[in-house]
C-alpha cells in the first residue's frame, strides 16, 4: 500500500487555525488510512490503495479547500522520496553547524523552473545561498532564518507564481525517522 507525506502549505500561519485533530479527520474522511500528523504546521503522514500520486494530491486538495473554505496547496512525498530530501547534502552544507547555520526544504509540484533558478542564483550571497535537487530547493541560511534578508518577503516575491511550502531540515529528518517500520520505504 503506497504511502505518503503530505506537506500542507497554509495550515496553522496566517490566521488559519487548523487542530491537528480535525485535520486528520480531514484526511480519514477520504477513506485514506494510517493517518498521523506530525507538529501542528501540516505534515500528515498516510497510506493509501491507489498508485497516482497526483490524483490523490489533487482529492487532498479538493477535500481541503471544501472542510476549511480556503486552497490548501499540497505536495506529496514517498518515504523513498523524503529520505533522499534529507539525505541530499553538498558540500556547502555538510561543513555547516546547526549552531552556525539554517537549512530549509522549499516543496515545489516540478522542477524548478530556469527563470526561479535564476532569480535565486542572484540572490545567492555570504547569508544565503539555494541548492536545487529535483521537486526541492535548499535553502542555507547562514545563522538564523529571521536574519536573512530574505525572510520577510524576499523569498515570497522571487517565488511568485510557482506553489511552494518549506520545512526545517530537522523537522524533515524526525518525519523521515517516523516513517521507518510500521511504514517502509
Amino acid at each position: 500500500m503506497p504511502q505518503y507525506i503530505a506537506f500542507l502549505r497554509g495550515i496553522n500561519v496566517g490566521g488559519h487555525r487548523v487542530k491537528m485533530d480535525r485535520l486528520r479527520e480531514i484526511f480519514v474522511e477520504l477513506g485514506l488510512k494510517d493517518v498521523s500528523t506530525f507538529i501542528a504546521s501540516g505534515n500528515v503522514l498516510f497510506s493509501t490503495d491507489s498508485d497516482d500520486a497526483d490524483g490523490v494530491r489533487v482529492t487532498v486538495e479538493d477535500h481541503l479547500a471544501s472542510q476549511l473554505g480556503y486552497e490548501v496547496p499540497t505536495f506529496l512525498r514517498s518515504p523513498a522520496e523524503l529520505a533522499a530530501t534529507v539525505a541530499f547534502c553538498p558540500p556547502e552544507i555538510a561543513t555547516q553547524t546547526e549552531e552556525s547555520s539554517s537549512h530549509y526544504v522549499i516543496f515545489l509540484d516540478t522542477s524548478t523552473p530556469d527563470s526561479l533558478r535564476s532569480d535565486l542564483a542572484q540572490m545567492n550571497s555570504e547569508i544565503d545561498h539555494f541548492y536545487f535537487a529535483g521537486t526541492e530547493m535548499h535553502w542555507l541560511i547562514q545563522g538564523k532564518l529571521t536574519e536573512s534578508p530574505l525572510f520577510d518577503s524576499g523569498l515570497d516575491q522571487a517565488t511568485r507564481g510557482v506553489r511552494t511550502t518549506m520545512r526545517n531540515m530537522n523537522t524533515l529528518r524526525r518525519i523521515a525517522a517516523k516513517t521507518n517500520p510500521p511504514w517502509t520505504t
